[in-house]
């Protein structure tokens, strides 16, 4: 393929032995110029297929970025693009790069060609393309990007039937981003905000706490934190229990997240405004946040009791189901919680059993009724910390028609409004409380299934069977009053105001007697029958002659006092 003969003079006049991509990529620039002004690519066209004929054999410029754009011009000038991407395979064009990837699948996703631009990001990552960071970032955008197109059609029709009503994903980045700008000359105001604009430079990488963390000491924000373990694990962050400058009595939880993720302590924040002090304790606390170009740590109480999921477990390793009486008494404070939590306009978004931490009282617990129901006393410290505000959604920051069309993508947890591609608001959360209750009664996740009800509609149920010694109207009604097919309206405020017309029965049940036990005595009766019962963090459980070693042990420490029980940690 020859250059027309006034593109070799250009090229000619230009050319250096240096780099002889050079003259080549200020002829493009120019002739991109004039494609604009006259809306003719003609000239273009032949110039970059000159180009490409020419320097495509020269291994100086297979892993040149300028090469790679110029293919690219190239690749929106052709019909047959996927055959100039087989052909830049072919030549080895920038394979180990990830703007290689990352650009044809934009290139695709502008075409309509969602599959196949996915496949090309996977394709990308399985290479190793470099910066691999950003290609994993520029996937996750695309996934985002997916979700939202996939519900917003599968809304298309519920909007154009009441266009007053908004639909919004609140968990999209989009979204959060555009909160994060509007909100931020509010955020940087807060106490415990420090933001960094550069990456990270502490002598002790964070990334290295992935693989060995115990007892490294990192310097963040003028404090010293002595890392003791790990708390916990999820896709973009470690949590890590911390001393505070080594003080064994000064002990943090540290939240390190890749990419900085300012929003969960926006969420503590509100939390701290508009939750009184006598209830703010059931929402765990948030210190400060260091923000950082590359990591965000946000520093926060640490509860070492274990979660009420550790609860449920303990009782899978003796064989047994919780106590029902218990149950009860979970149950009475997950929906405090959440009564409190959605009367200040807050909904969680991540209702489960793994963000609830367990709370105990160190003093003995009172038979008193009016305690009880008044968390007086020893009461008071006893019960749940809801934590992990990630998903929080703060409602004040959106208009009152609004609907929420996100979906968790949380195996088990996802409500059914989401499983059916409706609207939701609070049942998120409602659901989130029901697939806990079920597993603390029946030590598995919830399945549900559509029933028959009087009305001639149906409810949903969940498919596994109430003992007959438990009390089944309880339960039913509260499955089946927090799960409804009424319309969004009467579901949003059936599913707000739930909570107030449950507490009073469960209540009445607990602080009164379920049998011949109440609350505070059923954990003494949960004593004597089990040799050894929960009392501690991974460890070892000694009584008398016999161990029982177990992964997860924690319950309600401080409550069951057990003299016999030695724990070694």
């Amino acid at each position: 393929m020859a250059v027309s003969s006034r593109n070799a003079e250009s090229v000619s006049s230009l050319s250096s032995t240096d780099d002889p991509l050079l003259p080549w990529l200020r002829s493009i620039e120019k002739a991109l110029q004039n494609s604009f002004q006259s809306n003719n690519s003609t000239d273009l066209d032949e110039l970059v297929s000159n180009c490409i004929y020419t320097f495509r054999a020269d291994p100086r410029y297979r892993d040149d970025v300028r090469f790679l754009k110029i293919w690219f011009i190239h690749m929106d000038g052709s019909p047959e693009y996927e055959r100039v991407f087989k052909e830049m395979e072919r030549n080895k064009i920038c394979l180990r790069n990830a703007l290689l990837y990352e650009s044809f699948a934009l290139f695709l996703e502008a075409k309509g060609r969602l599959i196949d631009a996915c496949m090309i990001y996977h394709l990308g990552i399985s290479r190793n393309a470099q910066p691999l960071g950003r290609l994993k970032k520029a996937q996750v955008l695309f996934l985002e990007r997916m979700s939202e197109r996939v519900t917003n059609g599968s809304f298309q029709k519920m909007e154009n039937d009441v266009s007053s009503e908004n639909f919004v994903n609140p968990w999209s980045i989009t979204t959060l981003k555009n909160l994060l700008q509007k909100l931020n000359s509010q955020i940087v105001k807060y106490e415990g905000y420090h933001l960094n604009n550069k990456a990270y430079t502490g002598k002790v990488a964070l990334s290295s706490l992935q693989k060995s963390a115990r007892h490294k000491i990192i310097d963040i924000g003028g404090y010293k934190y002595q890392i003791k373990g790990c708390a916990g694990q999820g896709g973009f962050a470690q949590v890590f229990k911390a001393y505070v400058d080594s003080n064994p009595n000064d002990v943090v939880a540290l939240k390190i997240q890749k990419p900085p993720f300012p929003w969960e302590f926006y969420m503590y924040r509100q939390l701290d405004m508009r939750i009184t002090e006598q209830e703010r304790m059931n929402f765990g606390f948030s210190h400060r946040l260091h923000l950082y170009s590359d990591y965000s740590i946000l520093v926060s109480d640490y509860l070492g009791h274990g979660t009420l999921q550790d609860a449920i477990n303990s009782n899978a390793v003796i064989g047994g189901s919780m106590e029902e009486v218990l149950c009860i008494y979970y149950t009475i404070e997950l929906l405090h919680i959440i009564e409190i939590l959605h009367d200040t306009a807050i909904i969680h978004g991540d209702f489960k059993p793994d963000n609830l931490l367990i709370r105990y009282s160190r003093d003995d617990l009172t038979e008193s009724k009016d305690d009880f129901c008044m968390r007086a006393g020893p009461w008071r410290n006893q019960g749940l910390c809801l934590v992990d505000w990630g998903r929080g959604i703060d409602l004040s920051l959106f208009s009152e028609k609004t609907k929420f069309i996100g979906d968790s993508r949380t195996s088990g947890f996802r409500c059914i409004e989401m499983q059916e591609n409706k609207p939701w608001t609070f049942q998120v959360d409602m659901y989130g409380l029901c697939v806990i209750v079920h597993t603390m009664l029946h030590n598995s996740y919830m399945e549900i299934e559509k029933r028959a009800s009087p009305d001639g509609g149906y409810v949903y149920q969940p498919k596994s069977h109430y003992k007959r010694y438990w009390n089944v109207d309880l339960w039913r009604n509260l499955f089946t009053k927090s799960q409804t097919n009424k319309k969004a309206e009467a579901v949003i405020g059936e599913a707000k105001n739930f909570p107030v017309f449950f507490l009073g029965r469960l209540y009445l049940l607990s602080s009164v007697s379920i049998g011949s036990y109440s609350i505070a005595s059923v954990y003494r009766r949960v004593m004597e029958r089990s040799t050894c019962y929960v009392l501690g963090v991974f460890g070892i459980i000694m009584d008398g002659e016999n161990s029982l070693s177990v992964s997860i042990i924690v319950e309600l420490k401080g409550i069951i006092q057990c003299p016999t029980v030695t724990i070694l940690l």
